[in-house]
Formats: structure tokens, C-alpha cells, sequence
């Protein structure tokens, strides 16, 4: 509890019941419906290579190619591209999925159910391998259904009423026609979505059928709910979620942190994030090198943080053991909630170039969304006489985003988002002959491809011409 200091702020039940309350008086709570799911199992295990269609030898000799490429990305993701593996998968003929064993249908369904990136092609792609299934008269596993549902509600950045509804229509189909379900993950998906996009009721809702399906709260959850009373502005629910965390016997880790910090910062105690964070500043010497998290490290470590949790309860004694070989110490993430907050809702200038400055002396390298957020805050604070956000530190700004592509390559990309916001930040701060400049220079190293390259050139005219329409502020 040292990470977010001692304050006496109940318990998360009491923060609940606060909330559910609409006059914030105690009145008793109606006893709402309560949903029952059967518990059928499903038959999984079909077909088997007995079963599988009389093919000719040309055929098995490209379903075995197939094979070879999902095997390939099981063991080295970056090695093969989801694409060539979903071509393969496209080339067979119909019904495609009566061409795999079942074991390498649910080995095709896993690769592409986790993508690097969650988007709208990977999302695509994975919906129309579950549309084969189904038209197979093939089942689901609920780690399958789980992946659809991550898909339907974070393909996009922000989750909104549609992502949420959507959600609910994967799950009602989970578990009132196919009769599966659903488990912890599936339930901190909703739960999750039901927060960001700002249904609370629902959240709430979520969180109660949980509980009387007496599902145990693991990690994800534990975030999840302090990322909850985050949304809420309830920064002593967030505190209470911490220290639930704590008291569960959860290993805290830098992820629990930035959750706490990213909370505080959007309840506007500024005080108390950046005491989480010199806390966290603390044990960067004491921090093991753990390597820098990409999406497949991320998942290793989120691992072996439950296996320690798991340990931790039950041998006790070994916990502060495990704790002590956890990393605590500011990561990107943390740099990027706390840049965001100064440069975009605060305009702390100072505050944003001194996160900059101690991010390069724990050589932690510099993401993209760090720049969209200095570009948003020159955009915002910039323009008129004597503001710090200027020109000349805007164009040192552009010159370190080229460096970094320069350096990073392919590890950096920038995308359209970045583009767009660079060339408002420029505009409001220059002149319609530095936009130009600087749409040329993003142009020779940029990753956009096809149509959104015509969209950018679109949008670039309407920004010349003050016509933009300022969104996804």
C-alpha cells in the first residue's frame, strides 16, 4: 500500500453499493433477475484425421503446408505474417474447416485470435474463420468464443455503446444457443467494455452476476476494477481496489501501478499519482532486467505473475520473496499516462520535458502515442504570442519523431492518427507552407498504405483550408 499512501477509503463492496445507490441515501436494493445458463459440454473433438475428407494428393500436400505455417507462428510469432496463414487457409475449398483436424482447427483458431494488434482486418479475418465453423456445423471451445469477443470490443481504440452491444449479443449467443459458459476472461471482457464505454449500470450488473456465479476475481479483474473507479472519478474506490488487489495476495507489478496512477490522474489528484510514481521511481535500481514488453512478452509475463500470485497464497511465507523479483519501476506506459495528462488536458509544458527527460535516463525508448500526445498538446496550447508550446519546440519535436523512426524503423511506426494530429499541430502553430513541408517529410516514412493514403491527402486540404473537423481529441 506504500505505492499509493494510507488512507482510510472503505471497502470496494461499500464503493459499489454507493454507486448503485441513485440518492446515495442506503435505500434497498431491488432483487433483480437472475440469469441460469445451461452447463452443457460440447464435442469438441471432430473431425479427427479419420474423419476428414478423401482428399488428392496435391490438396493434402497444401493442407499440410498450412500446418506448417501455423505451427511455424505458434512457435515463432514473427516469422510469418497472419495473412500468408490465413491465404493458405482461404485457398482450400469449401467447407474449409472439414479439411482440418480438429486439433489444428483450434491451433488456427488461436493464432488468429491473437494478433499483434486487435484491428478491423484481424478482426475480419478471425469473424470469417468462425462463420466457417459455424457453417461446418463445427462447435466453439469458450477460449474461441473469448477470443470474439476481445475482438468485437477492442478492434477500436475507444469502445462505445456499439462495441458494448455487440459484446452482449457474442454472449447471449455463447451461452443460450451454443450452451457455453462463460468464464473469468469472459466476464472481465464485458465487464471491461462496459466501463469504457461508460454503461456503468452494466458494469455493475456484470460484476454482480459474477459474484453469484461465484467466479474468483484473478488479476485482470483486480485491474479491471481499479480502472473501473478510475472512469467513475471515485479515486477512493481506486484506492480500495488497490488495496483489495493487495490483499488478495495478487503480485504487484508496474501494469497495477500505472492502472492506480492512470485513475488518480483522471480523478485530478495530480498529488497523489506522482507520489505513486516517485514510488515507483524508487525501485528502478532494485527492478530485475526484465525485457521490454511487446504482445507476446506481455502475455509471458502476465503468466508468471499469476503463477507467483497463485504461489504467494498458497505458501505465504513465500510472497515477499516472489514480490521483491517483480518489476515496479516506470515503464513506457507510465510515461505515456503521465505526458498525456500534462500535455493534453493540463498544458504543463515543464512537467511533459522533465517525464521526457528521466524516460531517456531509465533508456526507455520512445512510443508513438507519446508524440500524438505532444502534438495534441501543441495544438491545443499552442498558436498565440509567448505560449510555451512554440514553434521552434515544435519543429525540435517533428525532428526527434524522424530520428526516432530513423533509429527504430520498423519498431516505430507512424500511422495515420500521428500524421493527422502533426499537421493540426503545425497548423495552428506555423503556417499553411510548414504543413506542406511537414506532410512531404511524414510522407517518405510513414507506414499508411492504399486508401488512406487518398484520405490523408483529403484531409490535409481541409486542414489548409481551416476546414478540418477537430476529432478524436
Amino acid at each position: 500500500m506504500s505505492f499509493i499512501g494510507e488512507r482510510r477509503e472503505g471497502s470496494v463492496q461499500e464503493h459499489f453499493d454507493f454507486h448503485r445507490d441513485p440518492y446515495r441515501r442506503g435505500y434497498a436494493q431491488p432483487d433483480g433477475p437472475s440469469l441460469q445458463v445451461s452447463d452443457k459440454q460440447q464435442d469438441v473433438q471432430y473431425p479427427s484425421r479419420e474423419q476428414t475428407f478423401k482428399i488428392s494428393n496435391e490438396l493434402q500436400a497444401h493442407i499440410l503446408k498450412l500446418y506448417a505455417a501455423i505451427g511455424q507462428r505458434l512457435r515463432h510469432p514473427n516469422r510469418i505474417a497472419l495473412e500468408t496463414i490465413y491465404k493458405l487457409y482461404r485457398q482450400l475449398p469449401e467447407p474449409r474447416m472439414l479439411y482440418l483436424t480438429w486439433q489444428w482447427r483450434s491451433r488456427l483458431l488461436k493464432v488468429m485470435g491473437t494478433p499483434p494488434k486487435r484491428d478491423m482486418e484481424s478482426m475480419l479475418r478471425y469473424f470469417a474463420l468462425v462463420a466457417d465453423v459455424k457453417n461446418a456445423g463445427l462447435t466453439l471451445r469458450r477460449t474461441q468464443w473469448n477470443f470474439a469477443l476481445a475482438f468485437a470490443t477492442k478492434y477500436a481504440s475507444r469502445p462505445t455503446g456499439q462495441e458494448m452491444e455487440s459484446a452482449l449479443r457474442l454472449w447471449r449467443e455463447m451461452e443460450k444457443k451454443a450452451n457455453v459458459m462463460g468464464n473469468d476472461v469472459t466476464f472481465n471482457i464485458l465487464f471491461d467494455v462496459a466501463a469504457k464505454a461508460g454503461n456503468f449500470a452494466l458494469a455493475d450488473m456484470i460484476y454482480k452476476e459474477m459474484e453469484s456465479r461465484g467466479i474468483e476475481f484473478n488479476r485482470y479483474h483486480h485491474v479491471s476494477l481499479i480502472h473501473y473507479f478510475g472512469l467513475r472519478l471515485d479515486s477512493g474506490g481506486v484506492r480500495a481496489a488497490y488495496k483489495e488487489t493487495v490483499d488478495s495476495g495478487e503480485m504487484i507489478d508496474s501494469t497495477v501501478l500505472n492502472c492506480v496512477i492512470s485513475g488518480l490522474l483522471r480523478c485530478g489528484e495530480e498529488a497523489a499519482a506522482e507520489e505513486t510514481y516517485e514510488q515507483m521511481k524508487k525501485s528502478h535500481n532494485l527492478a530485475t532486467n526484465m525485457p521490454q514488453r511487446d504482445y507476446m512478452m506481455n502475455k509471458v509475463v502476465t503468466r508468471v505473475l499469476m503463477m507467483f500470485s497463485k504461489v504467494g497464497k498458497q505458501h505465504p511465507q513465500l510472497k515477499e520473496s516472489l514480490q521483491t523479483n517483480i518489476r515496479l519501476a516506470p515503464d513506457q506506459h507510465t510515461y505515456k499516462l503521465l505526458i498525456q495528462h500534462y500535455a493534453i488536458r493540463v498544458g504543463n509544458l515543464a512537467k511533459v520535458a522533465q517525464y521526457l527527460d528521466e524516460m531517456k535516463r531509465f533508456n526507455i525508448s520512445v512510443h508513438p502515442t507519446i508524440f500524438l500526445a505532444l502534438f495534441k498538446g501543441f495544438y491545443l496550447h499552442g498558436g498565440f504570442p509567448n505560449s510555451d508550446w512554440s514553434e521552434q519546440r515544435l519543429t525540435a519535436v517533428l525532428t526527434s519523431l524522424y530520428q526516432a523512426k530513423t533509429v527504430q524503423e520498423e519498431a516505430f511506426r507512424i500511422e495515420q492518427w500521428l500524421v493527422i494530429w502533426a499537421l493540426r499541430a503545425t497548423k495552428k502553430c506555423s503556417s499553411n507552407e510548414a504543413v506542406l513541408e511537414t506532410f512531404g517529410t511524414l510522407a517518405q516514412c510513414w507506414d499508411i498504405k492504399g486508401e488512406r493514403q487518398q484520405f490523408l491527402h483529403a484531409i490535409v486540404e481541409n486542414i489548409l483550408q481551416d476546414k478540418d473537423n477537430k476529432s478524436m481529441l
